[in-house]
C-alpha cells in the first residue's frame, strides 16, 4: 500500500500551483473594480498579485513543484497569470479610468503595450541564464500606479507607455528581484519597503506625502541604475568572451 507521506510533496505542489492562479481571481476582482469606477481598489488589487508573483516562484522552488508533477507547466500558467495582471488590467484600468485620453487615440494607445507585451512573453530568451529580463518586462501595473499617484495627464501617459513599449525590444538585461544574485540582499529589501511605499502611497491619495513618494521613486532609480550596470558588465564580459 502506498503510504499516505508520499502525497504530501504532490499536495504541497498543486497548492502552490493553485496560490500562482490565484493571480487570475484577483484579476477578475480587478475587472468589478474598474467597472463600480474604484481605480484605487484595482490599484490595492494589483499589489495583491505582485506579492503572489514575488512569492510563488520561491514557494515553487522550496517545494520542488517541477519533480512532484513533472506533466504541469507551472512556468506557463505563471506567465498566463502574469500577462493578465501586468499588462492587460492596467491598460483596462488606465483606458477605463480615461488617462489615456478619449476616442481612438485611448484605444490604440492602449493596445500598443498589449502587442508589445504578447512578443515578449512568447520570446524564449525572455529571462537570460544570469537571471535578468530581457526587454522592460512589462511592468505597465507599476506603470499604471506612479500614473495615478502622480495624476498624470494623457500627454505624459502616452509618452511613458510608448517609451517603455519601445524598451521591450531593447536588449537591456532588468532585474529580477528574487533571483538575480547581484546584490540580491539589499535588493529584496529595498523591494519589500517599494512595497511598503505602495500600500502607504494608496491610504494617503488624493494627496500622497512627498517623503513617500521619494522613497518609492529612489527605489525606482536603484533598480534602473543595477539593471544598466549589470547589462554593461554582461556586455564586457561577452567581448572579453569573443
Amino acid at each position: 500500500m502506498r503510504s499516505p507521506g508520499l502525497s504530501l510533496p504532490i499536495a504541497a505542489s498543486w497548492l502552490v500551483h493553485a496560490y500562482t492562479a490565484s493571480g487570475v481571481v484577483l484579476a477578475f476582482l480587478t475587472v468589478i473594480a474598474v467597472m463600480e469606477g474604484d481605480t484605487v481598489r484595482g490599484l490595492w488589487l494589483f499589489l495583491a498579485a505582485m506579492v503572489v508573483d514575488g512569492t510563488d516562484g520561491m514557494l515553487a522552488r522550496w517545494v520542488k513543484v517541477k519533480l512532484h508533477v513533472p506533466w504541469f507547466d507551472g512556468a506557463l500558467l505563471d506567465n498566463i497569470v502574469d500577462y493578465i495582471t501586468y499588462a492587460f488590467m492596467p491598460m483596462v484600468l488606465l483606458w477605463s479610468a480615461g488617462y489615456l485620453g478619449t476616442g481612438h487615440g485611448a484605444t490604440v494607445l492602449a493596445v500598443i503595450p498589449l502587442l508589445a507585451s504578447a512578443y515578449q512573453f512568447c520570446r524564449v530568451d525572455a529571462k537570460t541564464e544570469d537571471h535578468l529580463f530581457l526587454g522592460f518586462p512589462s511592468y505597465w501595473n507599476i506603470a499604471a500606479f506612479y500614473v495615478v499617484v502622480l495624476d498624470l495627464r494623457p500627454a505624459a501617459v502616452a509618452v511613458t507607455l510608448l517609451v517603455c513599449a519601445v524598451l521591450v525590444f531593447v536588449p537591456i538585461g532588468y532585474v529580477y528581484p528574487s533571483r538575480t544574485t547581484t546584490l540580491q540582499a539589499p535588493t529584496l529589501v529595498l523591494t519589500c519597503l517599494w512595497l511598503v511605499s505602495y500600500a502607504v502611497l494608496l491610504t494617503q491619495l488624493p494627496d500622497p506625502s512627498t517623503i513617500w513618494l521619494t522613497i518609492s521613486v529612489a527605489y525606482v532609480v536603484y533598480y534602473v541604475v543595477l539593471s544598466l550596470y549589470l547589462t554593461a558588465h554582461r556586455s564586457r564580459t561577452a567581448v572579453a568572451a569573443g
